[in-house]
């Protein structure tokens, strides 16, 4: 490392140990059919309290810990690497990130042009032009946008434009009585950060704020709205965008963004917002218009800047609304922030390091198993026609799986990464991914292209393209172990798998057709059975309270909880094929059957604890269900659950309704 730049240096003694599935991490003093979550967890549960610098402690979160280590080793090395370009890059932008005294020094410097462009605006039809600019930059006032398959025409990338982010996690956020503490203090940290950047009225910008964005809140859309991939289409024609946003001209706008010239429309997701925003534009002072971009680039910023502003930041968006308690430490920020900003640069040298092929055989053949499973089951299906169940096979023969890493990596070598430019290092990536996105609009889909990065925990099911990804951050322990009984890997892996498989027939996935394109393929009497068994699904989890006062939204969560349940459903029967060709593998292991050890290590994915505040926010807005739920429901309602815990079964504790789709 050079001195010039005193960068914290990761101490070897923070390695984590992989997590692994166990079955010490289970209660067997609790039974199965009285509280199966604990059954498989409450030893763990007890024994691992969330960390005071994270908002939850899980399965999930112990491998990330375990990669973000990894990571930080890598780009050590890249700092002290200067031969390769790649490498280099990695290294400088690492070191930006690491250098607080420089960082500390400038305090609001970075952000002074883009206020100052702000200031600048004289005209309410100005505002088109910053807010142009902005988005370029990755802050994304008034709307936000993305750029991926026209859902109606598959084959293309199309300009998605869609209500904003805004500053409190929903619009509930905005309304509800129960969020009465977060919007108070909302406004007390906006207020603080206006001060902190020296405006003498912060007071009343805070208001000017909290006022526009209730006024932008109420014209958007709830989170389980924005699940119906149908409900938020609305094609539009360029030269027709005047009669949705009157205020805003989204004409010049698309032509200061440079969108190319040969695209004729775009793909409003929320056109009542647009036609709100329009109104809202015309009303509010232009003063306030200029508070409220500034506010847009202090609280993206904040970050980013000097410790005084990250600890206001950090106070209110991770401290209030997730329950973190204290930040991670600053090479864990900067390892998150390179693998955000570079991700492809750094994933690259990860799989370099850390990803075998035999590790990609394993999972393909897997897959390959899974696949099977799915399409004897769409066979043998006994409530859709056999019309409708020959488009679902037709829609499933098309479907692909990609393993572990990009065929082809993403090529930074026109980014300019600067060791004394962190902020500027961020923008400029930001700018680079930004052109990236609206370069390819109205061009063919690049089918090799990936939204996650390599050493993502996590996995994604894209219905446009009907294909799985999964990255190889997430084909590790306790997930994939080759060293396991299969039993453990189908109940874990093989559960992930079959999920993401699921969604492509849950509530919404099941509208794309075998081209991914959002068309009806179904036949009346089909979609009324589905929408049948769904509505039980989504009454089941609503009737579990979570919270006092808080319930699972059985509506936002219906697409989860299908492919949790089909997850489980697909993965027990492709377990049952490979010990039937195998049947040397059928073997108790730790005093357990593999059906048993099966459902115990698909509870075990799901095991966490979280803060109160985290669980609150996600119950209002995210379409999973909580940890707890998912690692009980799915197992329950699974017809063979009963019977592989029989022995634990008295009369007086409850039996779960076996429900499934798939």
């Amino acid at each position: 490392m050079t001195e010039e730049f005193r960068i914290e240096r990761i101490d070897d003694s923070e390695k984590p140990e992989k997590p692994m599935f166990s079955v010490s991490h289970m209660d067997q003093s609790v039974n199965p059919f009285e509280n199966f979550y604990l059954y498989s967890n409450g030893n763990w549960l007890k024994s691992h309290p969330v960390p005071k610098d994270k908002p939850a402690w899980g399965t999930f979160m112990e491998l990330l810990e375990y990669n973000i280590y990894i990571l930080g080793k890598i780009l050590e090395e890249c700092v002290a690497t200067g031969d390769d370009p790649l490498k280099k890059k990695l290294g400088d932008f690492y070191i930006s990130s690491m250098n607080l005294d420089l960082i500390e020094k400038l305090k609001f410097d970075p952000i002074e042009p883009i206020i100052g462009e702000i200031d600048r605006i004289e005209r309410k039809d100005e505002i088109v032009n910053v807010t142009s600019h902005l988005h370029s930059i990755g802050i994304f006032p008034f709307f936000s946008y993305y750029s991926t398959n026209d859902e109606k025409d598959s084959s293309i990338y199309a300009l998605h434009l869609y209500q904003p982010d805004l500053s409190l996690p929903n619009r509930d956020y905005y309304f509800l009585d129960a969020f009465d503490t977060v919007r108070e203090e909302f406004r007390k940290h906006t207020e603080r950060l206006f001060a902190m950047y020296g405006l003498d009225d912060a007071s009343h910008f805070s208001d000017t704020v909290f006022n526009v964005e209730t006024m932008m809140a109420a014209s958007s859309r709830r989170p389980e709205e924005l699940r119906d991939p149908e409900k938020n289409y609305k094609k539009v024609a360029v030269e027709s965008l005047s009669n949705f946003c009157s205020g805003l001209d989204i004409s010049s706008y698309l032509s200061l963004i440079n969108v190319p010239k040969s695209v004729n429309y775009v793909i409003l997701g929320q056109p009542e917002y647009f036609i709100a925003l329009g109104s809202m534009l015309r009303q509010i002072s232009l003063d306030d218009w200029k508070v409220y971009l500034k506010w847009n680039v202090l609280r993206f910023s904040s970050q980013y800047l000097h410790r005084e502003a990250y600890e206001e930041y950090f106070d209110f968006y991770e401290r209030k609304l997730t329950g973190r308690q204290e930040p991670e430490k600053r090479w864990k920020i900067a390892v998150r922030l390179a693998d955000q900003q570079l991700g492809e640069a750094l994933g690259k040298v990860y799989v370099d390091r850390e990803f075998g092929e035999e590790s990609r055989r394993k999972m393909a053949e897997l897959v390959d198993d899974l696949k099977e499973a799915f399409a004897e089951r769409l066979r043998k299906i006994d409530w859709m026609t056999e019309e409708t169940k020959r488009k679902a096979l037709e829609k499933f023969s098309k479907f692909r799986a990609k393993i572990g890493y990009p065929s082809k990596f993403i090529d930074y070598s026109s980014v300019e990464i600067r060791r004394d430019d962190f902020f500027g290092n961020i923008l400029r990536t930001n700018e680079f991914k930004f052109r990236r996105e609206i370069d390819r609009i109205g061009g063919p889909i690049d089918k090799e292209l990936w939204l996650m990065t390599p050493p993502t925990v996590n996995a994604y099911f894209h219905p446009s393209d009907n294909e799985i990804v999964f990255p190889a951050g997430i084909l590790q322990p306790p997930f994939f172990d080759q060293r396991v009984d299969v039993a453990v890997n189908y109940g874990a892996i093989g559960s992930v798998i079959a999920h993401e498989i699921t969604h492509g027939f849950d509530d919404q996935g099941r509208k794309f057709d075998a081209d991914g394109n959002l068309r009806d393929w179904w036949s009346p009497e089909d979609e009324k059975m589905f929408n049948q068994k769904a509505k039980e699904i989504s009454a089941l989890y609503s009737s579990i309270e979570v919270l006092p006062g808080f319930k699972v939204n059985g509506e936002l969560t219906m697409g989860e909880n299908i492919a949790d349940i089909g997850g489980v459903s697909i993965a027990y029967d492709a377990l049952q094929r490979r010990l039937s060709k195998n049947p040397e593998m059928r073997k108790n292991v730790d005093g357990f059957t593999p059906e048993q050890r099966f459902f115990i290590a698909y509870s075990q994915i799901w095991k966490q604890n979280e803060k109160e505040e985290l669980l609150k926010l996600r119950l209002t807005g995210d379409p999973h269900s909580p940890s707890s739920v998912r690692g009980t429901v799915p197992a329950r309602v699974h017809e063979a659950f009963d019977n592989a815990f029989q022995k634990y079964f008295r009369p007086d504790l409850p039996r779960f309704p076996k429900i499934r789709i798939w």
